[in-house]
């Protein structure tokens, strides 16, 4: 009965189409430079642990043909004996260990067996779950997770873990106060008009600060200014302003000794509210500035206009 439990949720299908999915994900990747295969290769293939014993024929074999596939012929090297109980003499001692091999283990049999090659740079765990495979591949080196993810024929496994990666490293990275550039296009067009770009850093024990510059089009026209704002915990609004300086009229006043305003006085104040919509980067904004300018309008959030410019 125990076994009739254990074979029920057996599904080779969807074993071989999570394996597809590897490829795809592995390839997509390496095509957009976020993995490459220099920090992958010469790679140890630690474990391939079918689940069931309806995979155990091939699981090895078509894992292994998808990383050749992926990463080149001649890149791999399956570790037979990463697995099985191991006994060694260290210092004088006898050493008897059972469970799964660590780093520094890995690091010594790739040594005493690799010869004249290359040493390995990353270690290789690609096992199959009730759901698809659970995949790891880990810097021999440094310990450092080089990609690590759950993976099913549709996905969501994926993307779930994707999420919950990217949420521990953003709590990571506000724990540690790093920065982290935002950038803004805000228009205001009703019935006042202020139209400018900003390039913000993201600051502070929460990043709840942002502080930057501004580029204005309009009110004032043509000037260029600091921009600070700080988020707070009604729905997620920014408040805060800009400085700008108006470099038509600083021109005149440098060249001349009319100190008349040109277009637009030689320092305009900005008070501005971000309202994001949703999870969208897009958001309601209103501004107010001393040249007597009232403004509705919208603001687009986290773009990236020029490549140097996160």
């Amino acid at each position: 009965m125990l076994w009739l439990v254990g074979t029920a949720h057996a599904d080779p299908a969807a074993t071989r189409d999570a394996l597809d999915r590897l490829q795809e994900i592995l390839e997509i990747r390496l095509d957009a430079g976020t993995l490459s295969a220099e920090e992958v290769v010469p790679a140890l293939v630690v474990s391939t642990s079918p689940r069931y014993e309806a995979s155990s024929e091939w699981f090895a074999g078509r894992t292994l043909d998808v990383l050749e596939q992926t990463f080149g012929s001649g890149t791999l090297r399956l570790c037979e004996a990463c697995m099985v109980p191991r006994t060694w003499v260290e210092h004088g001692h006898l050493a008897y260990a059972a469970g799964p091999m660590s780093l520094d283990e890995i690091a010594r049999l790739d040594a005493s067996t690799r010869g004249s090659s290359p040493a390995a740079k990353t270690a290789v765990w690609i096992d199959e779950h009730r759901g698809g495979i659970a995949v790891r591949i880990v810097d021999i080196g440094t310990g450092k997770v080089v990609f690590a993810r759950n993976i099913d024929p549709s996905l969501n496994e994926y993307r779930n873990s994707e999420r919950m990666a990217t949420l521990a490293e953003e709590y990571e990275r506000r724990a540690r106060g790093d920065s982290l550039t935002q950038g803004f296009v805000d228009v205001a067009f009703y019935p006042g008009q202020h139209i400018s770009l900003d390039w913000t850093d993201q600051w502070g024990k929460t990043n709840a600060n942002l502080t930057g510059v501004t580029l204005s089009i309009l009110d004032p026209v043509a000037g260029i200014g600091l921009a600070h704002h700080r988020r707070v915990p009604l729905a997620d609004m920014l408040v805060g302003g800009k400085l700008i300086l108006s470099l038509p009229t600083a021109i005149v006043a440098n060249v001349s000794d009319d100190s008349s305003d040109v277009i637009d006085p030689l320092l305009t104040g900005v008070a501005m509210v971000r309202f994001p919509l949703g999870r969208s980067n897009y958001g309601l904004i209103a501004s107010a500035s001393t040249n007597g300018e009232i403004g509705l309008g919208i603001s687009l959030m986290n773009f990236s206009l020029i490549p140097v410019i996160p």
